[in-house]
C-alpha cells in the first residue's frame, strides 16, 4: 500500500521569483518516479509495430485518395465534348449567320424593286393615258407621235407588268423575311447547345439537316429554284427536316402523366380544325385575288394599247376612249396587286400555316414515341407550346378542357398571337 501510495501522482505549486516579477503565474507538475518493486510498469508495443500501422493507415489514405481523385477524373472528362464536335458547331453557327444576313440584304432588294417597279409601271400607264387623251384632241401631224408613243409605253409597261406578276416581288421580299428570321432562329438554338448541353455527333448532323431544309424551303435564286407563285393547290411552308429519334434517355417520368398527353392530343386537334384550316383557306382566298389581279395588269394595259394604235381612223372615238379608259384601270389594278402587296399575303397565310403544321408534327412525333424517357421533357414542352401559341399554362389546359367536351363545337383558336 505504501509502494502504490507513493505512486500517487502529488502536485506542488510554487512561485518563482523571476515569473512573480513578470506578473505572471506557473504551475509546475512534478511527476513522481515509479518504484521498481510493486510498481504498475507500461509496455510500449515494439516499434515495428507502430511503424506498420502507420504504413496501413498511410496506405489506406492514399488509396481511398486515388479513387475519389480516378472518379472526379473520369466525372470531369465524360462531361467534356468533343473538341471536333465543337469546332462543327462554330463552323454551322458562321454559315447560319452568313445566309441570315443574305436573305436580310436581298429581301431589301426586292423590296426596293417592288416598289421601284410600281412606281415605274404607274407612271409609264398614266403618262400613256395622258397622252391618248391628248392625241385624240389633235388633228396632223403631232397625232401620228402621240398615238406611237402611248402605243409603245403600254406594250413596255405590259411587258413589265408581266415579269412583275410572275415574280411577284411582295412576295418575294416576305420569303427572305421569313427565311432571314428562321435562320437567325436556328442560329440561336445552335448557341443553346453549345452553352447549356454537351453536345455530340447527333446534333451536329441535325443542324446541317435544318440548314438545308431551309435553303430548300427559301431559294435565293429566281430562275429555275424559285417557288411556285401561283400554285393549284395551296399547301403550308414546310422548312424543317423530318423529325429525328432522341438519343439520350431518360429513366424517369419526364414530366410526363396521362393528362398531360390527352391535352397535347386536344390541342393537336383544335390545331388541325381550326387554326390551320383557317389560313389555308385565307391563302386559297389571296392566291385566287392574286390570279385575277395578275392576269388583268396587263391585259388592261394590252388593251390600251391596241386601242392607241387604232386612233385616227374610222374608230378614233372609241379607240380613244379604250386606250384612255383602260390605261386608268390598269393603274388602279397595278397599284391594289403591288402596292397592296398581295402576293406577300398570300405567303404570310402560307407561311402562319406551316408554323401550325410544324407544331403538329412536333406535338405528335413526342406523343408517338412510346419510350417516355425518349420524350422531350412534359413540363418543359408545355411551357413552349403554351408560349408559341400565346397562352398562359392555365389558359392551354381552359382550351383542351373545352375541346374535350363531345358534342360542343368549339369556336376558339389555338392561337392567341395570329
Amino acid at each position: 500500500m505504501a509502494s502504490l501510495q507513493s505512486s500517487s501522482v502529488i502536485g506542488s505549486l510554487t512561485y518563482s521569483s523571476g515569473c512573480c516579477r513578470r506578473g505572471m503565474t506557473r504551475a509546475a507538475i512534478n511527476m513522481p518516479k515509479l518504484g521498481r518493486t510493486g510498481g504498475l510498469s507500461l509496455r510500449l508495443p515494439p516499434r515495428d509495430l507502430v511503424q506498420e500501422v502507420l504504413d496501413m493507415g498511410i496506405g489506406l489514405t492514399a488509396a481511398t485518395t486515388s479513387h475519389v481523385e480516378k472518379k472526379y477524373q473520369s466525372k470531369t472528362v465524360s462531361n467534356v465534348s468533343d473538341p471536333m464536335v465543337i469546332a462543327k458547331l462554330h463552323a454551322i453557327m458562321e454559315a447560319v449567320a452568313d445566309r441570315a444576313e443574305m436573305h436580310k440584304n436581298i429581301g431589301e432588294q426586292r423590296d426596293n424593286w417592288n416598289s421601284l417597279l410600281l412606281t415605274s409601271v404607274n407612271a409609264i400607264t398614266v403618262t400613256a393615258a395622258t397622252m391618248a387623251g391628248i392625241a385624240a384632241t389633235n388633228v396632223g401631224g403631232p397625232l401620228m407621235a402621240l398615238k406611237l408613243s402611248s402605243t409603245l409605253m403600254y406594250l413596255a409597261a405590259t411587258g413589265m407588268l408581266v415579269v412583275m406578276n410572275k415574280i411577284q416581288p411582295s412576295q418575294l421580299v416576305e420569303e427572305q423575311r421569313n427565311a432571314a428570321r428562321l435562320f437567325k432562329q436556328l442560329h440561336y438554338q445552335i448557341q443553346t447547345t453549345l452553352s447549356s448541353g454537351n453536345p455530340n455527333t447527333s446534333d451536329v448532323e441535325e443542324a446541317i439537316e435544318k440548314v438545308l431544309a431551309l435553303d430548300k424551303a427559301y431559294p435565293l435564286p429566281l430562275i429555275g429554284v424559285m417557288l411556285e407563285k401561283f400554285p393549284e393547290t395551296v399547301e403550308p411552308a414546310v422548312w424543317w427536316p423530318q423529325h429525328r429519334e432522341r438519343q439520350e434517355r431518360r429513366t424517369d417520368g419526364n414530366g410526363w402523366s396521362v393528362e398531360l398527353e390527352e391535352e397535347m392530343r386536344e390541342i393537336v386537334g383544335v390545331l388541325k380544325g381550326k387554326d390551320t384550316e383557317d389560313y389555308l383557306r385565307l391563302g386559297n382566298i389571296a392566291l385566287k385575288v392574286n390570279k385575277i389581279l395578275s392576269i388583268s395588269g396587263p391585259l388592261l394595259t394590252g388593251i390600251a394599247a391596241c386601242g392607241t394604235a387604232f386612233m385616227g381612223s374610222s374608230h378614233a372615238p372609241w379607240a380613244a376612249i379604250v386606250g384612255v379608259v383602260a390605261g386608268a384601270m390598269a393603274s388602279i389594278v397595278n397599284t391594289m396587286e403591288h402596292g397592296g402587296q398581295v402576293g406577300m399575303v398570300f405567303e404570310m397565310y402560307r407561311s402562319n400555316a406551316g408554323f401550325f403544321r410544324l407544331m403538329e408534327e412536333t406535338i405528335e412525333s413526342n406523343l408517338n414515341e412510346r419510350d417516355v424517357g425518349r420524350r422531350e421533357n412534359g413540363e418543359l414542352f408545355e411551357m413552349k407550346v403554351a408560349l408559341q401559341l400565346g397562352r398562359s399554362l392555365s389558359g392551354l389546359k381552359n382550351l383542351a378542357a373545352s375541346s374535350s367536351k363531345k358534342g360542343e363545337a368549339i369556336n376558339e383558336f389555338a392561337s392567341k398571337l395570329f
